[in-house]
């Protein structure tokens, strides 16, 4: 069996800025792949194509013949990726769309169990959620309309079926995109190589550049001796322009090029592909509870990034800050370049902490599996504006996705428990208890370091300790998010 591998994204950067002619190749191919999106977009992002978006090869094959590519005169290296990924972004917009009405359906009352149930199998299953859409007779394996036909004697159907297309109607949403600053690109149509500039002299004494072999012409402006880049393909036939690159690596697969128009510089995202790593010694059932101002709490009482809320505290004071000078000036038209690349720096800044202190918390406890407690999604409101800032520029998305991918990249099994009232039990009796401030030392900075005690059974830990104990103890009970 081959080693089991998940993939991770790369990136490479152009060396400097590209010149001007070049970028504006490129950007005119990224116009391109933008009007085949939204073409994508208007033509099948609606009711009356949900039977052809899946898998897609019937798009594919309209795509061809509605003469759109030669139009726009776009190589077919980029024009069905642009198609393809149209088609994904439309069927992305239609889970969100069912997700909004699976959850507006169980939090009606005014339906019985049956008529969600129905409602649910409709929503699931594509060819009757299509059917009913289109006012269609759906084609079904037999089982499944068997069941289809049990559920619906016991429910006034035409009733959900326009309580469906109702919901249909209000929630989804036709893309549309006015970016035009990257497009994807296949292997086919770009070739990693080194420039050597090479001379030799004409019939009338003038230094003529050799071309190279079997490539198209290269722009001149872009000669460098012994440099590494990319030749990437034009909308001209047969011709390549050469972007030298910061590092040396070569790869083979589809690739996203990222056009920064400040700088005339392009970035590069790669995905690859690597080898799952097994640990015979990472044997540990860790449990833990994730915080804004401490990263990672576990059952034992270690902490992971306890400098993260000093971070966060920093950066979202200073947006808060940015963000009122740009409202107060914003007739004065001043740019946002400085802007832009300071909240980059800071997101860096914290990310490169986080994976930090992620690795370090793998490396240290050897865990085996790690339980985790499903985080709700935040909610507005609160005592303290400059709180709430800091609560909205928590990295917490960014942290749960960085410790799956690293539990995998180390072969580590990851478990969601259901987290009802998790922080106010006690992990020692399971009695309620509370939690109360150590100190106030902290509190003008936003910091607060709170303790859980029981009244019943008397026992006493740091609140995080606590939750990441019961974090563990209804992991090992089976108390999961299946």
């Amino acid at each position: 069996m081959p080693p089991e591998t998940i993939c991770k994204t790369v990136h490479q950067y152009s060396r400097g800025a590209i010149p001007p002619e070049d970028m504006a190749k490129l950007r005119e191919i990224a116009e391109d792949y933008r009007r085949v999106k939204n073409y994508v977009y208007a033509r099948y992002g609606g009711i009356g194509s949900l039977a052809k978006i899946y898998p897609g090869y019937t798009v594919q094959n309209e795509m061809t013949e509605s003469g759109l590519r030669a139009d726009l005169g776009l190589p077919s290296a980029y024009f069905y990726l642009a198609v393809f990924d149209a088609l994904g972004d439309i069927k992305c917009q239609w889970t969100r769309t069912k997700s909004k009405i699976l959850k507006l359906t169980g939090q009606n009352v005014n339906f019985n169990a049956d008529e969600k149930h129905y409602l649910r199998f409709l929503l699931k299953v594509h060819n009757a959620f299509e059917a009913v859409l289109n006012q269609t007779r759906a084609e079904l394996p037999e089982e499944i309309r068997r069941q289809q036909e049990e559920l619906a004697v016991r429910v006034d159907t035409d009733r959900l079926n326009r309580y469906l297309c109702r919901q249909v109607r209000k929630y989804h949403v036709k893309l549309h995109t006015d970016s035009a600053e990257g497009f994807s690109i296949s292997e086919r149509a770009y070739r990693y190589g080194d420039l050597k500039k090479s001379t030799t002299k004409g019939a009338g004494g003038n230094d003529q550049a050799m071309k190279e072999s079997g490539d198209a012409q290269i722009s001149r402006n872009s000669r460098n001796d012994n440099c590494h880049g990319i030749y990437i393909s034009t909308k001209e036939n047969r011709k390549r322009i050469f972007v030298p690159l910061t590092d040396g690596n070569r790869y083979k697969s589809q690739l996203y090029i990222k056009l920064n128009l400040q700088d005339g510089s392009i970035a590069i995202d790669v995905p690859i592909n690597v080898a799952v790593r097994s640990h015979t010694n990472y044997i540990n059932k860790t449990g833990l509870a994730m915080g804004i101002f401490t990263m990672l709490t576990t059952d034992k009482g270690h902490s992971y990034g306890e400098e993260l809320g000093r971070y966060q505290t920093e950066y979202a004071d200073w947006m808060r800050k940015q963000t009122g000078n740009y409202q107060r000036n914003r007739d004065g038209n001043i740019g946002r370049k400085k802007y832009n690349a300071q909240k980059k720096r800071y997101e860096e800044w914290m990310h490169s902490y986080i994976n930090h202190e992620l690795n370090r918390f793998i490396r240290e406890e050897q865990p085996g599996t790690v339980y985790v407690v499903k985080l709700p999604k935040p909610q507005g409101g609160g005592v303290s504006r400059r709180i709430n800032h800091s609560v909205s520029m928590w990295q917490r998305g960014y942290i749960r996705q960085r410790l799956e991918l690293k539990c995998r990249e180390h072969s580590i099994d990851i478990v969601e428990v259901l987290g009802k009232d998790i922080s106010r039990e006690c992990s020692s009796c399971g009695a309620a208890g509370s939690r109360v401030n150590e100190s106030d030392v902290f509190r003008e900075r936003g910091y607060s370091q709170r303790y859980f005690v029981c009244a019943a059974c008397g026992y006493s830990a740091a609140e995080k300790t606590n939750t990441a104990r019961n974090v563990l103890k209804r992991g090992l009970a089976g108390k999961i998010v299946k």
